[in-house]
């Protein structure tokens, strides 16, 4: 159970670096909101993974490059499904907010992650 609060707690600060990338890339750059949330996915997945590896699993059984790659294959399946929501939701609602699309895709996405996390990549 200890090991899932602290999923939440790295998917929130996940949720938090994603959403602050998107907002910010909208903002400032002339990315559109389907190029802006390829760029703040990427960014999430490295602040959930320094979270998880340092907090909620702790180091896993493999070197670090073979961790990063298991961690990774599980982030970009995570992240496809993470933004195949997200796009499919803004295609069939255009008036929806992309912030509020993202947040529908992420929480998707979170039961994957976890299953994939816990039992592929930091498993004891």
């Amino acid at each position: 159970m200890r090991r899932l609060v602290w999923f939440l707690v790295a998917g929130s600060l996940g949720f938090l670096a994603d959403a602050g990338m998107l907002a910010l890339l909208l903002s400032i750059s002339p990315l559109g909101p389907f190029a802006a949330r390829v760029v703040a996915i990427l960014f999430a997945l490295s602040v959930t993974w320094a979270f998880n590896r340092g907090v909620t699993f702790g180091r896993s059984r493999f070197p670090l490059l073979l961790e990063g790659a298991r961690y990774g294959s599980v982030g970009l399946l995570s992240a496809l499904l993470n933004y195949a929501v997200y796009a499919g939701l803004l295609v069939a609602f255009p008036s929806l907010h992309p912030l509020a699309s993202m947040a529908v895709a992420s929480l998707t996405a979170m039961a994957f992650s976890w299953a994939g996390y816990s039992s592929f990549v930091f498993q004891k």
